[in-house]
C-alpha cells in the first residue's frame, strides 16, 4: 500500500523542499502538451493500453503557496538547493506543516515511503495562471453558509451529520478530480470491450466509464462520483463527467459540476493526468490542473472502511458524554433543560 503526504501550503522553505523532488522540464503557460509516445501495445479491441497499477501521490500542492505568487516554474538551479534542504524537514513535519515531536512513518504517512510523481510546477493548477482555484461566486458563498448554518450544534447528533468520508461514502480524493491525499493514493486501471474500470484503493470504490457513445443519464439521476462517459483522442482517453449529487460539494461545487478528465500515456511508467472542472454557480470560471501518474506495483489491497469503525461509534458516545455532562451542569445551576 503505497503512502503519500496531502497537499500542503506552507512558507516559502517549506514549498520549496515539498516541489524538490520534480524533474520535469517547463513547458510554458498552459498545460504540458503530451510528448509524442508510441504505445507498445494495445488491447484486444485497439485500444491504447493504459492497464496498470498506478499512483497520483505528488509532492506539488493543487495551489501555489502565496509566497511563490508569479513563478510558475521552478527553475534547475533552485531545484538542486530545493534538493539540498529536502532532507532538513522531517516528514512528521512535512506532513503535518508545524513542529511536532512524534513519528507520523508509523502510520504510513511517511512520504520517503511513498513512490511520487514528480512535477516541476510550483502548483498543479496552471489555469488560471494565478495556480489558484477561482474566486467563488455569490451564490456558491451562500451554499456554504446555509450549509454551515444547518449543521451548527449538529454535527454529532447521529453518524449522518458526519463528513462523507469518516462515513466511508466517498473522499475528495477519490474524484473526479482524482487528487492524492494522506495516504492509498493508488489506482487500477482495467480495461475491456467498450469499457475503462478505475478502481481505487481509497474506500476501494471502481469508476465504470462506457465508451459506447451513450449520452448520460437523465438530469434527475445523481450519483456520489458523477456519470462518466469516455471516448479516445488518438491516444488520450477523455472522461466527461455530469450528474453529481449536491452533497459531495467538491471543493464547494455543486449538483452542476462539469468534470473533464484527460489521461495521455507518455511512458511505459507515466501518465499524464489533465482536468477541468467547470460549475457557473461555484467559480468566476472553470480551472485545470494536471499531475503525472507513476506506474508502481500491485496488487491493490482492500481498504475496509466500515468494519471495525469503532471511530465513529467513539465520536458518538463522546458527544453523548458531553452532554450528560452539561445536563448536571445545568442542573445543578438550575436551568431547563436545553431539548
Amino acid at each position: 500500500m503505497q503512502m503519500s503526504s496531502p497537499s500542503i501550503t506552507r512558507p516559502l522553505a517549506c514549498a520549496l523542499v515539498m516541489a524538490a523532488l520534480s524533474l520535469a522540464t517547463p513547458l510554458g503557460l498552459t498545460g504540458q502538451v503530451p510528448r509524442p509516445w508510441t504505445p507498445a501495445s494495445r488491447t484486444a479491441d485497439g485500444q491504447p493500453d493504459i492497464q496498470g497499477v498506478w499512483t497520483n501521490a505528488v509532492a506539488t500542492p493543487l495551489e501555489r503557496p502565496a509566497a511563490l505568487a508569479g513563478k510558475e516554474y521552478f527553475t534547475a538551479q533552485e531545484q538542486a538547493q530545493n534538493q539540498k534542504k529536502a532532507a532538513e524537514i522531517s516528514s512528521a513535519e512535512a506532513i503535518a506543516g508545524t513542529e511536532v515531536h512524534y513519528d507520523f512513518s508509523q502510520f504510513g504517512l511517511d512520504p520517503g515511503q511513498a513512490k511520487r510523481a514528480t512535477t516541476q510546477r510550483t502548483s498543479l493548477i496552471f489555469d488560471p495562471s494565478d495556480g489558484k482555484i477561482p474566486a467563488q461566486t455569490p451564490a456558491a458563498k451562500q451554499r456554504a453558509a446555509d450549509r454551515a448554518a444547518r449543521n451548527r450544534g449538529h454535527q454529532f447528533d447521529g453518524a449522518e451529520n458526519r463528513p462523507l468520508g469518516e462515513r466511508c461514502i466517498v473522499l475528495p480524493q477519490e474524484g473526479p478530480p482524482m487528487l492524492s491525499g494522506a495516504y492509498n493514493n493508488n489506482l487500477e486501471i482495467v480495461q475491456v470491450p467498450g469499457y475503462v474500470i478505475i478502481e481505487l484503493e481509497m474506500i476501494h470504490d471502481a469508476r465504470i466509464i462506457p465508451l459506447n457513445g451513450s449520452p448520460h443519464l437523465p438530469a434527475g439521476v445523481r450519483q456520489w462520483m458523477g456519470d462518466p462517459r469516455g471516448h479516445w483522442e488518438g491516444n488520450t482517453l477523455v472522461v466527461d463527467s455530469t450528474n453529481f449529487n449536491d452533497r459531495t460539494n467538491f471543493r464547494g461545487a455543486s449538483e452542476n459540476l462539469h468534470v473533464v478528465e484527460r489521461f495521455t500515456r507518455t511512458a511505459p511508467d507515466t501518465i499524464l493526468y489533465q482536468f477541468t472542472l467547470d460549475d457557473p454557480a461555484t467559480w468566476v470560471r472553470p480551472w485545470s490542473a494536471e499531475l503525472p501518474m507513476l506506474k508502481t506495483e500491485g496488487p491493490l489491497y482492500e481498504f475496509a472502511c466500515h468494519e471495525a469503525n469503532y471511530g465513529m461509534v467513539n465520536t458518538l458516545k463522546g458527544a453523548r458524554a458531553q452532554e450528560k455532562a452539561q445536563e448536571k451542569k445545568d442542573a445543578i445551576a438550575g436551568k431547563e433543560p436545553n431539548r
